[in-house]
């Protein structure tokens, strides 16, 4: 028999606000460990030296934790001109120091040079694979791999202040895009070298700025739990937002409760997909309460087929 995994079937989506100086996926494990919830996945490493926005999917939700992957991303960002770490953040040893000695035009039209859409080459300290291994693994052994450039779009870059070495800026942009990155080409085109020094997510998706809790916080609740002071419903389950949050950006399709019970086995079923093609994916819900239950896609002859299907666990002790 397989080991059965202990803790809470509770479903939804927590916005941590995440610390610097601690990898995404110890903040992971400590938010499920708060929630003691059986199941959980992050929507999206940040760095250590990041903080902000970081959604932990717990149970069903890190079923369509993808979709948070895959979505556009805002943040904040302070980079210290002047110096090039070779990790492109202060982390990192400098690798060379430059005079800075480009003028406000020159930094606008430098700027304007990563809006839109753009390639860039992934940093050598990056999680990305190669050949199973992250590529920050072979840049520790001194070891440099070639990488592909990569199609990004930065919908939105602000310029917010420039102060003698420090350049603050917000910028929005799609999914697999490395600020780090930006800010050493960034600092590579104005001649003096650039490294960043505070980086935090705002925004992920459409999720308010204003849900997100600290571990500080969570820990405070868990210890009233403990406490008897309250319980895990009243005090950390109110913070969860609705699984289908991943995938609000998809259109809904309700069905009764009668066609769900063959969706559920994973059948396609019929349903009101007008103004739908083959190959929307859409939201599935059902009943008068329009409860979600996964995602499907259109099939051909404009069935509903499922494509992640929502586990409707029973409530743990």
């Amino acid at each position: 028999m397989g080991r059965r995994r202990s803790g809470r079937n509770i479903d939804g989506v927590v916005l941590l606000d995440k610390p610097t100086d601690i990898s995404s996926n110890d903040a992971l494990q400590k938010v499920r460990r708060f929630f003691n919830a059986n199941k959980a996945g992050h929507t999206g490493a940040l760095d250590p030296l990041a903080t902000g926005m970081l959604p932990v999917c717990l149970g069903e939700a890190t079923k369509f934790s993808q979709f948070l992957l895959d979505s556009d991303k805002r943040y904040r960002v302070i980079a210290r001109l002047g110096q090039r770490t070779d990790t492109s953040d202060s982390h990192g040893e400098i690798i060379s120091e430059r005079d800075i000695t480009f003028t406000a035009q020159q930094l606008e039209e430098a700027l304007e040079h990563f809006r839109g859409n753009t390639l860039q080459v992934p940093s050598m300290y990056s999680a990305l694979k190669h050949q199973g291994r992250p590529l920050y693994e072979y840049a520790r052994k001194g070891i440099t791999v070639e990488r592909e450039t990569r199609p990004i779009t930065v919908y939105e870059l602000q310029f917010i202040r420039w102060d003698n070495n420090e350049l603050e800026l917000e910028i929005h942009c799609s999914k697999g895009t490395y600020i780090r990155t930006i800010i050493d080409d960034l600092g590579e085109m104005l001649g003096c070298g650039a490294h960043v020094t505070y980086l935090r997510r705002v925004q992920v998706a459409n999720y308010p700025y204003d849900r997100m809790v600290t571990l500080e916080q969570l820990a405070a609740l868990r210890a009233k739990v403990d406490a008897g002071e309250g319980s895990f419903e009243s005090l950390l389950d109110s913070l969860l937002l609705p699984m289908d949050t991943a995938v609000v950006h998809f259109p809904a399709v309700n069905i009764t409760e009668e066609t769900a019970a063959y969706f559920k086995q994973g059948q396609p079923v019929r349903g009101d997909v007008k103004d739908l093609v083959e190959g929307d994916m859409i939201r599935v819900t059902c009943g008068s309460e329009q409860r979600f239950i996964g995602i499907a896609l259109i099939s051909e002859d404009g069935r509903i087929a499922p494509k992640r299907l929502v586990v409707e666990n029973e409530p743990s002790a």
